[in-house]
C-alpha cells in the first residue's frame, strides 16, 4: 500500500471511522490500560470515547487524516482555544464517559486530565498549537504516516512562530517526536499510574 504523501481535513460523516481507527491505535497505550483495565470494556469504550473526541477537534479545532479511508487522525486544538471546555463536553456528550469507563476507570482518567491540564497551563501560557490526539491504525504505524498527519500544521506553526505542544504516555513515541522537533518538558508518574512525557516544539 502506498504511504500517504499529503492529508485532508476529516469530514462529519467520518467522525465515527475515527474513532474507531483511534481506539485501536490506543487500545494497548499505558494511559488507557490503566483508566480501563478491562480489555472488552476497552474495546468498546475508546471508539465511543475518541469518536467524541474527533468532534471536539472538529468542531473547536482541526482534525486531518488520509484522504478516502480513515488510516490515522491528527486532532489539534489551535492557539486560544486549547483547552476542551466543559460546554465542549456537554454537547459531543462526553460527560458520558463515567458510563462507558466506569466510576473507578474515569476517576483515574480525571486523575491524569488534571495532571496534564494544570502542566499545560503552567508550561504553555503563550499562545501554541495543542496536538490533543495523534493516532494510526495499528497496519500502518511505522510507516512514516504520524508525521504525515501533523505535517500542515507543523508547517502553519512555523509560519506563524509558533510552538506546539503534546503528552504521551508510551516510550516509542518520544523518539517519534524528536524526530520532528520536539523535545520533552516533564517526564514523570502520574502517582500510582503511567509514566509520561509532555513535550514542546519551537517553532523552525
Amino acid at each position: 500500500m502506498a504511504i500517504a504523501t499529503s492529508t485532508v481535513r476529516l469530514q462529519p460523516h467520518q467522525i465515527t471511522e475515527s474513532g474507531e481507527v483511534l481506539g485501536r491505535a490506543f487500545f494497548d497505550d499505558p494511559m488507557t490500560s490503566w483508566c480501563v483495565p478491562n480489555d472488552e470494556v476497552r474495546a468498546r469504550a475508546l471508539p465511543w470515547f475518541f469518536a467524541k473526541a474527533t468532534a471536539i477537534g472538529h468542531r473547536w479545532g482541526e482534525v486531518h487524516t488520509t484522504a478516502g479511508v480513515v488510516e490515522g487522525s491528527a486532532i489539534w486544538l489551535p492557539p486560544g482555544k486549547t483547552k476542551v471546555t466543559m460546554g465542549q463536553m456537554w454537547r459531543t456528550r462526553l460527560l458520558l464517559a463515567p458510563l462507558k469507563f466506569g466510576p473507578a476507570g474515569f476517576m483515574r482518567f480525571m486523575k491524569i486530565m488534571n495532571t496534564f491540564e494544570h502542566l499545560h497551563d503552567r508550561d504553555m501560557p503563550d499562545p501554541h498549537w495543542y496536538l490533543f490526539v495523534l493516532g494510526v491504525d495499528p497496519p500502518r504505524q511505522g510507516q512514516g504516516l504520524g508525521g504525515v498527519l501533523m505535517g500542515d500544521v507543523l508547517a502553519r506553526a512555523d509560519g506563524a512562530g509558533l510552538p506546539c505542544y503534546l503528552e504521551t504516555q508510551k516510550p516509542i513515541n518520544v523518539p517519534f517526536y524528536q524526530k520532528h522537533g520536539f523535545d520533552v518538558v516533564v517526564e514523570d508518574d502520574i502517582p500510582n499510574g503511567p509514566h509520561y512525557w509532555t513535550m514542546k516544539r519551537q517553532p523552525r
